[in-house]
């Protein structure tokens, strides 16, 4: 099937395609940079490139898929914004992608991985979270991810028999994920990559999951924001 994904939930920026062109070998193209606070000027352009690099328009594709969250706010709501404007134009259902689950997706891929811990900073002390199996490939969420401390999620991992692969912002950004020895930190998964949204983007639609475009909706996990007040007010 034909899919076309783009995420910009992160400092990465990134658009990628799928398509069957009728031979046993599935053609991806793909385009990822690491530009902050750009992603409404690029993503655009970024998607131009890959729909004229395969000789497509959005006509030819089956779903179309974006990285729903967790993270930055900002990058979460381009995305959701953008996907919704390509789907209603073009007349496509939609599907949301975790970001997490396509950081775990990648360490599944790239290194075979069958445990994978992800975390985003998230900020204010905090990182987004979630743990992943490798089922049949895919990556398999276990029990559902979250918002919290980095020392309840340094607990959760000692607590844990499993052996883990760490990927994403969040180990590097505390001290108490940073620390652990019992997990392989992959310092080169730092960011969601629509390459990796793919497999789970077909693996949803094939489910049922897609949503017309108005019904696509962000991940944010953390619904409120903490306001510290200043002295004397």
């Amino acid at each position: 099937m034909n899919i076309l994904v783009i995420d910009t939930a992160t400092e990465g920026c990134s658009v990628a395609l799928s398509r069957n062109s009728g031979s046993a070998q599935e053609e991806i193209l793909e385009v990822f940079e690491l530009c902050p606070q750009q992603h409404s000027q690029r993503l655009l352009p970024m998607v131009d490139q890959l729909l004229s690099e395969a000789q497509m328009t959005l006509k030819d594709f089956d779903v179309l898929a974006f990285g729903r969250g967790p993270g930055s706010f900002t990058g979460v709501r381009i995305a959701t914004g953008m996907v919704q404007g390509l789907a209603f134009g073009a007349d496509l259902p939609v599907v949301g992608v975790s970001t997490l689950a396509a950081m775990a997706q990648q360490a599944i891929m790239q290194q075979n991985k069958d445990n994978i811990a992800a975390a985003i900073d998230a900020r204010m002390g905090e990182v987004y979270w979630g743990c992943y199996q490798s089922c049949q490939g895919k990556a398999e969420l276990i029990e559902q991810e979250r918002v919290l401390p980095p020392e309840e999620a340094a607990a959760m991992i000692e607590a844990s028999p499993q052996s883990w692969c760490g990927v994403g912002t969040g180990w590097a950004a505390y001290p108490q994920l940073d620390s652990l020895t019992r997990v392989e930190k992959d310092t080169n998964i730092l960011y969601p990559v629509a390459r990796y949204m793919l497999p789970l983007a077909q693996v949803a639609f094939e489910q049922g999951e897609a949503v017309s475009a108005d019904k696509a909706e962000p991940v944010y996990l953390r619904d409120k924001v903490t306001w510290k007040k200043l002295p004397g007010r």
